[in-house]
């Protein structure tokens, strides 16, 4: 497995891509623009893999979610999924200090904050036109099923995966969340140290991380149906080969499940 946290943070453009373990990698040139003296935005790289056509996973922040690139990639390497895996993008200077580029969306902002506080500007834009260009380009066409992996270390999500959804009426949504229950008890009967987190499933259950910017002006926009999945610590860090295992099962079938009853 690729250990994305271990790639060389670029410090300036790099020629053209690169080949890393089978990932064509290409990195992102940011505008001339006006920006606080002490700005300086840490370039990054988007790493990409052709596989399955119309049907990606993904990890917009595979720096600053942790683990969520490894996570995403071994999803990737179980189901022939293709892969986008972006690492880097964070802002570093002043008041600065701890936002990022939110790349799957043309804003700036800090993790875990509400989408109404991200902030548009002209290098968030031309990160996120990089970002859609390579997704459209795994997809191989129509984005048929689209999964983004994510992180957060909130108190109140701590022991739960919440599942954001596009394209999911209430119904699916209840039988997408009763599938992974079953695909998670079914693996915790052989791990029986890992925890046993609770899931909810958009628009059946509400969640805090819902995704909002991301289906408003980012990459929800685009695929049929889409599976935007936060994860806490214990499932990213302590017990990832468990999580991990339990959704690459659950996104293999929750990509051709059908809607009907």
């Amino acid at each position: 497995m690729i250990r994305w946290q271990r790639l060389r943070r670029l410090l300036s453009v790099a020629a053209g891509p690169l080949v890393l373990g089978g990932c064509a990698t290409h990195a992102v040139e940011f505008p001339k623009v006006e920006r606080p003296a002490d700005f300086l935005p840490r370039p990054g790289q988007m790493a990409t893999r052709n596989g399955r056509p119309g049907l990606v996973v993904a990890a917009p922040h595979g720096t600053s979610d942790v683990r969520t690139g490894d996570i995403a990639t071994e999803i990737a390497r179980r189901t022939g999924f293709g892969l986008v895996v972006a690492t880097g993008f964070g802002i570093e200077g002043g008041a600065m200090t701890g936002r990022r580029f939110q790349v799957n969306r043309p804003f700036e902002g800090i993790p875990g904050r509400p989408a109404s506080e991200d902030t548009p500007s002209e290098a968030a834009r031309q990160v996120y036109d990089a970002y859609e260009k390579r997704v459209r380009g795994v997809a191989q066409g129509a984005l048929r099923f689209y999964c983004e992996i994510h992180g957060n270390n909130h108190p109140e999500a701590a022991g739960r995966i919440e599942i954001a959804t596009v394209g999911v009426s209430r119904e699916f949504a209840l039988r997408l969340r009763t599938l992974v229950e079953l695909i998670r008890d079914a693996h915790l009967r052989v791990h029986r140290q890992a925890p046993s987190l609770a899931v909810l499933v958009e628009p059946a259950d509400t969640l805090r991380y819902a995704a909002s910017g991301a289906k408003r002006d980012g990459i929800l926009r685009l695929p049929a149906r889409a599976l935007h999945i936060e994860l806490p610590r214990v499932a990213r860090v302590e017990y990832q080969e468990v999580y991990t295992a339990i959704l690459a099962d659950f996104i293999a079938q929750a990509a051709t499940l059908p809607e009907g009853r």
